[in-house]
């Protein structure tokens, strides 16, 4: 096995170190093969399963290691962290197991669950700023105050040479990985992953995959201001900046950096949940949407990912397997225009079920312009098993006189 030899912040052997100081504290999370993901994507994927550590996500490695670095004075004092919530958690379950004050600063726009989470493990939580920047600048005003010491969620060595440790478990279960595909946000993951896989394979390719609206890797690796912003289901990895030290790893050892839309990270979450049963957050599920994303790149390849967080608001969930149902036209939307008579209703659910499917919604639209005065117009939410099924439905409900007008 050979070395990583270069100049970057961390080498292969502190990644050694930090799984020994690892070792019985946090998951050795399974790894296994999704046959029907394989399927699908026509690649031979491999799922590491990190949303089923403690806190449901990675970050733990990467802060345990850090938190058992630190001097008897720095423990006592406290430690502070700036996180969109997984970090947080991680920091603050293990800070609490070891007897550390914790203080976490997270954006206001963290998902509930996180910020609940992270304040049931004991840690003082502050809502400030409305990006990961502005927490940031505000914990780096606390450490100063309050004497604490500051643990990055990304650009620290300890850290990244902690999330090392997952490619380290990868290539131990499954050797002849010829792909990992890693999400990417500040860069400690896929850094971390990078040196340690090198280093037991050099051969092996490392691809990097962030949301579209944060495309911040892929505008440092080509020397350039990125342009964020937006919304994005995969807030975990929505960051503004690479760390320092997560950049300089992948320009000498990535391979590539991809870039997937919101409905690809929807469909990747859908699959997870319903395919693998797990659940994943958007930076979790980021992986996958690469494999969907770009179909045929992968073909044939044996690839790695990792589901690297699961903690997705349930409501947030709920709206995303929703909405897949809708792609999938298994959920649709029937509008028609009819007379304002007794019983055309009846008709109209009659024809609906005979053929199979379900009535959800049904609301009326009578001070529509384009409508007859004596008529209504109706929107019916309907049910079905496919987009074939739900055609027959369209179609039965035209021979019976009453045509849509649109389908969504």
């Amino acid at each position: 096995m050979d070395t990583v030899k270069n100049s970057l912040a961390i080498s292969y052997e502190d990644i050694l170190a930090a799984a020994k100081q690892l070792e019985g504290e946090v998951e050795r999370t399974p790894m296994r093969k999704s046959h029907t993901l394989s399927e699908i994507t026509g690649a031979e994927i491999w799922i590491k399963f990190e949303n089923l550590q403690f806190t449901a996500a990675f970050k733990e490695r990467g802060a345990l290691n850090k938190l058992k670095s630190l001097t008897e004075a720095e423990k006592k004092a406290g430690v502070i962290a700036m996180s969109a919530g997984n970090h947080a958690q991680g920091v603050a379950y293990h800070a609490s197991r070891l007897g550390i004050p914790a203080t976490i600063v997270m954006p206001k726009s963290t998902p509930f669950v996180k910020v609940e989470h992270t304040r049931n493990y004991g840690a003082r939580v502050i809502l400030h700023g409305e990006m990961l920047t502005e927490s940031d600048a505000y914990a780096r005003e606390l450490e100063e105050k309050e004497g604490l010491t500051f643990i990055h969620p990304y650009d620290d060595e300890k850290v990244v040479a902690g999330q090392g440790t997952v490619a380290l478990e990868m290539l131990e279960d499954q050797p002849d990985l010829e792909y990992l595909i890693v999400p990417v946000g500040g860069a400690g993951l896929i850094g971390g992953m990078a040196v340690a896989a090198k280093a037991i394979n050099p051969d092996i390719n490392i691809v990097g995959v962030e949301p579209s609206m944060y495309p911040s890797l892929s505008a440092e690796m080509r020397n350039e201001e990125a342009h964020v912003g937006g919304a994005t289901i995969a807030e975990g990895i929505a960051v503004k900046k690479v760390g320092a030290i997560g950049a300089a790893i992948c320009k000498e050892l990535m391979e590539e950096v991809l870039t997937v839309e919101e409905e690809h990270l929807e469909r990747a979450i859908t699959l997870l949940t319903t395919v693998e049963k797990t659940v994943a957050e958007g930076a979790g599920a980021a992986g996958l949407a690469a494999l969907l994303a770009y179909p045929g790149r992968f073909t044939g390849r044996r690839v790695g990912i990792t589901v690297c967080g699961g903690n997705i608001d349930t409501r947030l969930l709920a709206s995303v397997l929703t909405r897949s149902l809708v792609r999938e036209k298994r959920l649709a939307s029937i509008r028609m225009v009819g007379g304002d008579n007794p019983g055309l209703l009846a008709d109209v659910s009659r024809i609906i079920g005979e053929g199979g499917a379900n009535i959800i919604e049904v609301s009326h639209n009578r001070i529509a312009l384009d409508v007859p005065a004596k008529g209504a117009e109706f929107d019916i939410l309907i049910e079905t098993r496919d987009a074939q099924h739900t055609q027959e439905i369209v179609d039965a409900l035209s021979r019976a006189g009453f045509p849509p007008r649109s389908q969504n």
